[in-house]
């Protein structure tokens, strides 16, 4: 969840540290700190709250000379978020100093055992225990840092991405990980790490990702060496260049990233099926699954697992699989698949689903499905992420950064990836006609279209926003393939309003929630007239003779809901499977808007963070 940087170089590097954090604050934001070295001495400062806290605490206690240096912002797990909590942390005898994102399980028992030693402990967290077992083996078996760092990360139990410095070996930084992200950015005499590549993109384009259980010796004048942690066999560095630009990373003129990435939705689809739909040709191409096609046509059935956001992209999944190819599937939180005893077999076909590709639970879950025989196939959006590189097989998004917390073009573009698949699929084993076939070809490839189409209705939303801002509690109802929607809207506005709200199968609303409906309950009903139309009908008409405020969203053109609803949200008419990619725009927007009212940080909603990498 944490971020982390590093510099070891010839710059000044508190300006790349602070930087880099800032880019990496979606990754948790309760507190942040920086190390320095200057030749002589570790010069650490750290703070309770943002980057900027940071940075303003800096200026008036520390110098920032120093060309080696390590940032940390936090996302806590062990620890209040306090200035003592706050990373980076030294070891007792302050020649040591780390960054971790992560968790070490057994630290209660290894800081036990050191206290037992004579080491005294400052904060309650994992990380300095972790930091103190480092130097306690490095002087008592009289070992490199290298060396010590090994021995001690094959004693400690848990998840972590670290970087240690000793100031006794001034050209070079010690980095590890597994289960969480770490990157090496390799510059002209001068080496970046980070959680991702976001923080030193303007400086470098060549980048190594560690491995699950690696670590690797930064030093100044050689290459970047890397070791398996447990056996210490040597490993061949890769260093593969990089995509991104600094622009996309950026606000662009936008007030928030949320916004931003709201627009670019159109243009983020659009990449998504570039060059795999080829509607001239009646072709869908996708060489992740074209390769592996035997494995889905002898499906018995499909499993996909997923969190928040990407578990709802699996729901509206799960219609279009059924629909489309008519094979069962079965749609699983991972956090809950990894911990039960699900019956997989060879014969099943796993769809593991996440945005960043580093989420733990569903790289848990990807581990259980191969053990047990099944064939794994990973849909996200960051290349050279863990699960790109855990399952067999898999597709990229190619959504591009997402920087906000709460997710936007991430949910449509793996619904847009998840419908190609499942197009594909059906036109293999025959279960859809080729007029259908072809007709939802054309009719995704003018998506982005109606999308941008749908974004115009922003300031009409934001007068909607007005009214129901001071809301403590929404509804969201939806059916069929809405239904996922409904909850993917409940999901957005509660992750950044803090307005309590529900999503919910709009049939099931009398089977409890219809108890709660009285004159100040809005409710957002998703009214397509494609599916179930008259079925909603009558779930709006049960929810107006109870004086609930009806905000609806419908297909352009609709005289029957506008009789009945308070207001109304109108979108362009697409096929019931593509509803949606059209029906969760509104729907974005209107929790972006009322946050915003509200006075929340929408890019950080609080106690959030971006890629869940603990449990």
């Amino acid at each position: 969840m944490c971020g982390i940087v590093g510099y070891i170089g010839n710059r000044q590097a508190a300006e790349i540290v602070l930087k880099g954090l800032k880019r990496l604050e979606y990754r948790g934001y309760d507190s942040a700190g920086i190390m320095l070295f200057d030749g002589e001495k570790l010069k650490v400062s750290k703070t309770k709250g943002k980057v900027a806290d940071l940075e303003a605490k800096i200026n008036s206690q520390i110098t920032t000379h120093g060309t080696v240096g390590l940032g940390h912002t936090r996302w806590a797990t062990h620890g209040i978020p306090n200035d003592v909590n706050s990373h980076p942390h030294l070891s007792n005898s302050g020649n040591l100093a780390i960054i971790h994102n992560g968790i070490i399980e057994n630290y209660d028992a290894i800081k036990k055992a050191l206290i037992k030693r004579g080491y005294v402990f400052k904060s309650d967290t994992d990380t300095e225990v972790l930091v103190n077992l480092i130097e306690d083996i490095k002087i008592n078996q009289n070992l490199k840092l290298g060396k010590a760092v090994q021995v001690a990360l094959n004693q400690v139990v848990g998840a972590y991405a670290i970087a240690v410095f000793d100031k006794t070996k001034p050209d070079e930084i010690i980095v590890a990980r597994l289960g969480s992200p770490l990157a090496i950015g390799v510059g002209k005499g001068e080496f970046f790490i980070a959680s991702d590549a976001s923080p030193f993109i303007e400086y470098t384009n060549n980048a190594i990702y560690l491995e699950d259980e690696e670590m690797a010796i930064v030093r100044l004048g050689r290459e970047v060496r890397i070791r398996k942690i447990e056996d210490d066999t040597m490993v061949t560095p890769y260093i593969q260049e990089l995509q991104l630009n600094l622009d996309q990373i950026e606000k662009g003129g936008y007030p928030h990233f949320m916004l931003k990435e709201i627009y670019e939705q159109p243009n983020a689809i659009t990449d998504t099926y570039r060059g795999r739909l080829l509607v001239d040709q009646g072709l869908i191409k996708m060489s992740g699954m074209d390769d592996h096609m035997q494995k889905f046509l002898n499906a018995k059935r499909i499993i996909i697992i997923g969190c928040g956001t990407s578990w709802h992209a699996g729901l509206v999944a799960e219609y279009i699989f059924e629909d489309f190819a008519r094979i069962p599937v079965e749609v699983e939180y991972a956090s809950e698949f990894r911990y039960r005893n699900p019956v997989i077999t060879k014969d099943d076909v796993v769809i593991a689903i996440s945005q960043s590709g580093e989420t733990a639970d569903t790289l848990a879950a990807i581990k259980l499905a191969k053990a047990n025989g099944a064939f794994v196939y990973g849909v996200c959006n960051v290349v050279g992420s863990s699960i790109a590189r855990e399952t067999h097989s898999g597709s990229y998004t190619h959504a591009g950064p997402e920087i906000g917390v709460a997710s936007t073009k991430a949910f449509t573009t793996q619904i847009t990836l998840l419908t190609l698949m499942a197009l594909r699929l059906a036109k293999a084993n025959g279960n859809l006609s080729e007029k259908d076939y072809y007709l939802h070809l054309q009719e995704l490839e003018r998506i982005p279209g109606k999308i941008e189409q749908a974004l115009l209705l922003n300031e009409h939303i934001a007068g909607l926003s007005n009214i129901y801002k001071s809301a403590s509690n929404f509804l969201y109802l939806g059916r069929g393939y809405n239904f996922p929607v409904a909850l993917e809207g409940a999901l957005k506005l509660k992750e950044i309003s803090y307005i309590h709200a529900e999503g919910y199968p709009a049939a099931e609303m009398k089977h409890g929630p219809i108890a709660l409906i009285d004159e100040h309950m809005p409710v957002v009903v998703i009214a397509p007239k494609q599916g179930h139309y008259d079925k909603v009908i009558s779930n709006i008409q049960e929810i107006k003779s109870r004086k609930g405020k009806i905000i609806a969203v419908v297909t352009e053109g609709d005289t029957q809901v506008k009789s009945l609803a308070d207001h109304i949200i109108e979108v362009p008419e697409t096929l019931e499977a593509f509803t949606p990619l059209l029906n969760t725009i509104p729907l974005q927007l209107l929790s972006y808007h009322i946050a915003v009212m509200r006075g929340c940080n929408v890019d950080q909603p609080r106690n959030l963070a971006k890629s869940v990498t603990v449990e």
